[in-house]
């Protein structure tokens, strides 16, 4: 069965649904086809589906749920693919210093787009 949650999350100017099944990423991924959601729209588990699209998946069939019903329904099919949790630096939490890069251009990476300064 296909489920999305209300348009809620802003974003870039709109809002934002997200569309799951709790069947199979393959009754997803033919469902957003159907929609005409790209592949660009899929995240993990999920598709971000725009506003203007959720009144047509509904009439295609979509459960509409609340937003915390969403991970629920992944976790309990088995088809949660939660983000990969950030490395930890040494020390956190442990009451020792942590041990940070000291070569002259080492660093944290920093993911795609983010500048510091």
């Amino acid at each position: 069965m296909l489920y999305l949650d209300p348009p809620a999350v802003p974003w870039r100017g709109r809002l934002w649904s997200h569309l799951i099944s709790d069947v199979s990423f393959a009754e997803l991924h033919a469902f957003a086809e159907l929609l005409g959601a790209g592949r660009r729209g899929f995240d993990r588990d999920h598709y971000d589906l725009p506003a203007e699209r959720f009144r047509v998946a509904v009439w295609l069939g979509a459960t509409v749920v609340p937003s915390r019903e969403i991970v629920r329904l992944l976790r309990d099919a088995g088809l949660r693919r939660p983000k990969p949790r950030a490395a930890r630096l040494p020390g956190r939490g442990s009451g020792e210093a942590a041990q940070l890069p000291t070569q002259v251009g080492a660093g944290p990476v920093l993911p795609a787009g983010v500048r510091l300064g």
